[in-house]
């Protein structure tokens, strides 16, 4: 999504709101939480933090030792405004970015689909390098191809995920996969229709693929609390699914 700044200031502007990331960082939040117990003091690094949303929400938390990296200059300046300790680091050349320092949990969300398998091989084990023995290695990506729409044009996204693939690339880079789960299924079928009529706009020039928009965007309250309710309640009833337009995998350096 590098150059992308309407994209960037749509997502500075409600992430803290949006029903999927809220959604997304108690997410995270409670995978941090389920390994590390009640400590707040762990290194985390956020390779790809886009603005911030998520170390502002663990910040909230009470997580004091944050760090993140991102390629987007607007990404990092949106970061700065919020005061968080962001540096500007393109992730194809992670190898040559402070290869000393190493942390407790690694989160690297929606950045994989930028990858093709040989540069994201390479990603995956600088990470796995930046990792603590036992370190934690969260990421969110988006998933199955029959998914793919205008949001993937319009962030730029070259490829969707099934969990074979994390079961494949992972254990060459030394990280091993121990969760993973697909979300959300109960709003699939919503999602599948918008997305196949987006196909179907751009098949019929109803809408031009080089200027497509995401779905990044503020719906009315009452849907916005809906959506955020209907998720959060298919957690706690179902931790597990298979099937749903995201993939949220755990993995951890043996």
């Amino acid at each position: 999504m590098i150059g992308r700044s309407d994209e960037y200031g749509k997502m500075f502007r409600i992430e803290q709101r949006l029903w999927w990331y809220r959604i997304l960082h108690e997410t995270v939040a409670r995978h941090l939480e389920q390994r590390f117990g009640p400590r707040r003091d762990i290194t985390i690094l956020d390779a790809g933090c886009g603005t911030g949303g998520l170390l502002d929400f663990l910040r909230k938390r009470g997580y004091t030792n944050l760090r993140g990296i991102d390629g987007s200059t607007d990404a990092v300046q949106f970061c700065h405004e919020r005061g968080l300790d962001v540096l500007l680091v393109n992730l194809n050349q992670l190898a040559n970015h402070a290869p000393e320092q190493s942390y407790e949990a690694i989160i690297c969300n929606d950045v994989f689909c930028y990858f093709d398998d040989t540069a994201l091989t390479r990603l995956l084990t600088e990470l796995s390098r930046r990792l603590n023995p036992g370190g934690l290695l969260l990421s969110n990506n988006n998933a199955f191809s029959v998914f793919w729409g205008q949001h993937d044009l319009a962030i730029g996204s070259t490829r969707r995920f099934v969990r074979a693939d994390f079961a494949r690339l992972l254990p060459p880079t030394g990280l091993q996969l121990r969760n993973s789960t697909y979300w959300s299924l109960a709003l699939s079928p919503l999602i599948l229709l918008a997305r196949q009529w987006q196909r179907l706009q751009l098949r019929l020039g109803l809408s031009h693929p080089g200027q497509p928009t995401s779905d990044v965007y503020l719906p009315h309250p009452f849907v916005n609390e809906t959506l955020y309710r209907i998720v959060r309640a298919e957690q706690t009833l179902l931790p597990r699914t298979p099937f749903g337009s995201s993939l949220f995998i755990g993995g951890q350096k043996g």
